[in-house]
């Protein structure tokens, strides 16, 4: 499967950040990932692509979800990005926060992260760890 115009532009802000030129990313693509274009890459070509770049000194910027604050009673905003990365991990970031709030729904009966109180929260982590091991295990 390759990978999605999101991926494909991570790809070339990193070659570009980095200032690899192009017929050395040309070379990488190659030797790597072993295609010939960036549209051709896989996952896995992906993933080594993206470690060649860290290797270079690219640090993506880490997607941050709301801040909702200090609320007491409710879940801490590092709790619902600890929520938000398993929830991408178990879904191999093929679904969004859409199909994360109608989980929530379904299994704690909140419409939303926002309203995840504390006692809820390391329940829906364990919840997340527990299926993402499943998926892993299949």
């Amino acid at each position: 499967m390759t990978i999605t115009a999101q991926q494909l532009k991570l790809i070339h802000v990193a070659c570009r950040k980095v200032h690899l030129p192009d017929d050395a990313y040309r070379s990488a693509l190659a030797q790597i990932a072993g295609v010939t274009s960036s549209t051709e890459l896989d996952r896995d070509g992906l993933d080594a692509m993206m470690g060649l770049f860290q290797y270079l000194g690219f640090e993506p910027a880490k997607a941050q979800g709301q801040n909702f604050g200090a609320r007491p009673g409710m879940a801490s905003f590092a709790q619902i990005e600890l929520i938000r990365a398993l929830w991408q991990e178990y879904t191999s970031r093929q679904a969004g926060e859409a199909e994360l709030n109608k989980w929530l729904l379904r299994c704690f009966k909140v419409s939303s992260l926002r309203f995840l109180t504390a006692e809820a929260a390391p329940r829906a982590i364990t919840a997340l760890k527990a299926m993402k091991a499943r998926a892993r295990a299949v």
